[in-house]
């Protein structure tokens, strides 16, 4: 009995431990595929949801395994092989897809005119793109073997069929999981992904340790076994000494400046990129966030004047000012020419703002310089309040008090993850909007009103939905081609309506003046005639999310000019009056 017991302890412990390892590849594979296919969601669910048949699938294929104790041990040193090496294999397809066309440019000296997307090249992306999900196939087949072989050495060991049996391993199955599920969030998210695939992967091996030990009359010979358990391990080794590294040089080798400095925090990846350019001109810094441009030394400052001149021109008062998002300092800079007595800021990542207040002690001293003097120290000065959280919360949290500001300036990230959806929403709009003074004003980034015309116009239509009297601007930044923002006014007069009674001249960020803002808010002729179909962004309804990855996803960003019903000579203006 007490060596049944033994069995039991043994068998029902290296079922919990396979499927939180198993939980864990899940969450991984979808975490890391999401990243290389830039749709988050969607992937991270179709990953999740092909992991889940392919391991139902592999239940049914587990009665073909004749030995079931050689089976299992087998079955471990496949997956700690595949789910360990997972990461390294994925970032070196596609850095080999998108970076073979650069090579052969390179080296046969192709023009950089000369597009090369199609033939070897396409099927390269294509298999990059399938591979995550190859990947998943079959670690979930390999996965789902496992209850039903394990569950059968049970049996075997109590020498009788056992009615609860399946219950019991399910039972360990469900709890292993749950136990997984809290080490990727309170473990795996705040380490490298590399490190979190060798850990699951060591976790396997040594499961399939511990079964050829206790089970090693049943299994053999079990020399090749026991070989592949070293070999395995040995490799296991290697990667969790190198593999970080291979995974940083596979990833710069997609960007075409040199990577400077990498920063993975809880909540993004963050990539600077130095270019050098040759004449004695200043080298050019880049900012990248999960793959994405933030922003380029070189022509930030025509973003940042046109995200923060016009609402600060607009406002009857400029005294407090609320920032959410923005954390790399350069909003700031622009916000402190206008002399306000005190500016908030909310970003949810303390370490995006050390690292551009020159706090990073892990960044390179001449690049901590470097993002200081690029924002012109706008974290040191005395009338600023970091406030580090989620922007959703925090300004639900401003709105339950008597906190009032006269301008908000939003500088959040593109709506390309439903998280960041919902900081596009009305309901978010309308908080903001209880926390704005009556004369003040608000002006948002609002995607390319070009690439994304139909996530433009959402966030515009639903500002309007959410009480403000909204018209839209667009300015060409060369880093991103054309670009968008939304401004509105809680009541009276719109924005232009405000700035033109001014008679602007030349504004503090030195890059501005009153026709050059004027102009910025024409846009082409029935530009706007679509607005009717175009939905408003409701809290949940993920509108401007779907409409941003249709335009960015669907369509690669490309800008096409629908063939207009009337022609017209009358320009479109973009004031929308209270949309309902």
């Amino acid at each position: 009995m007490a060596s049944v017991r033994r069995h039991d302890v043994v068998l029902i412990g290296t079922m919990g431990v396979v499927a939180g390892c198993g939980l864990i590849y899940e969450y991984l594979m979808a975490h890391f595929a999401g990243r290389i296919l830039g749709a988050v969601e969607p992937t991270i669910y179709a990953m999740i949801g092909l992991m889940i048949v392919a391991m139902g699938i592999g239940a049914f294929m587990a009665k073909w395994v004749s030995s079931m104790f050689r089976g299992f041990a087998w079955l471990e040193v496949s997956i700690g092989l595949l789910g360990g090496f997972s990461v390294l294999t994925l970032s070196a397809a596609v850095a080999f897809a998108y970076s073979l066309p650069e090579w052969i440019r390179t080296v046969y000296n192709v023009d950089a005119g000369v597009v090369m997307d199609g033939g070897l090249f396409a099927v390269l992306k294509t298999f990059a793109s399938v591979l995550p999900f190859l990947l998943g196939f079959v670690l979930g087949l390999l996965i789902g073997m496992e209850i039903p072989l394990i569950a059968r050495v049970r049996e075997y060991v109590h020498e009788t069929h056992l009615p609860h049996n399946l219950g019991t391993m399910y039972g360990a199955d469900y709890i292993g999981a749950g136990i997984g599920a809290a080490i990727w969030i309170v473990i795996c998210l705040k380490l490298p992904i590399v490190y979190a695939a060798v850990g699951t992967a060591v976790a396997n091996v040594l499961a399939g340790v511990v079964f050829l030990t206790v089970y090693r009359r049943e299994i053999r010979p079990a020399v090749a076994l026991w070989g592949a358990h070293a070999v395995l391990a040995g490799l296991l080794v290697v990667l969790a000494l190198f593999g970080r590294g291979w995974i940083a040089g596979l990833s710069d080798s997609l960007f075409r400046d040199r990577v400077v400095y990498h920063l993975q925090t809880p909540y993004q990846n963050v990539v600077l990129t130095k270019r050098h350019v040759a004449g004695g001109r200043p080298d050019i810094l880049s900012l990248y966030i999960n793959g994405r441009i933030q922003f380029a030394s070189n022509d930030e400052r025509v973003y940042h004047a046109y995200l923060t001149t016009p609402p600060m021109l607009t406002a009857y008062r400029r005294d407090r000012i609320l920032v959410l998002g923005g954390g790399d300092g350069l909003a700031l800079r622009d916000l402190w020419r206008w002399s306000p007595k005190s500016v908030t800021l909310i970003d949810i990542d303390p370490a995006v703002v050390s690292l551009f207040a020159g706090r990073d002690e892990d960044a390179p001293d001449w690049l901590s310089r470097a993002l200081v003097e690029q924002n012109a120290g706008s974290f040191d000065d005395p009338r600023l309040t970091v406030i580090h959280g989620d922007a959703f919360i925090e300004v639900e949290r401003l709105a339950k008090s008597d906190e009032r500001f006269d301008v908000v300036v939003v500088d959040l990230p593109d709506p390309n993850h439903p998280d960041l959806n919902r900081l596009y929403s009305d309901y978010f709009y309308a908080r903001v909007r209880a926390i704005l003074s009556p004369d003040g004003s608000i002006a948002i980034q609002s995607t390319s009103p070009y690439h994304a015309k139909e996530a433009f116009l959402s966030i515009g239509k639903t500002v309007s939905h959410a009480g403000f009297v909204v018209s839209q601007y667009h300015a060409n930044v060369p880093s991103f081609g054309e670009w968008g923002w939304t401004l509105g006014t809680p009541t009276g007069k719109s924005g232009p309506e405000r700035i033109a009674a001014l008679g602007v001249g030349e504004t503090p960020d030195g890059w501005l003046d009153g026709p050059r803002i004027a102009a910025a808010f024409q846009f082409p002729p029935r530009y706007f005639d679509v607005l009717p179909d175009i939905e408003i962004n409701r809290l949940g309804s993920h509108a401007v999310f779907n409409y941003h990855q249709e335009a960015w996803e669907s369509r690669r960003g490309a800008f096409y000019v629908r063939e207009p019903l009337h022609r017209t000579s009358n320009v479109s203006t973009p004031t929308i009056q209270n949309v309902r």
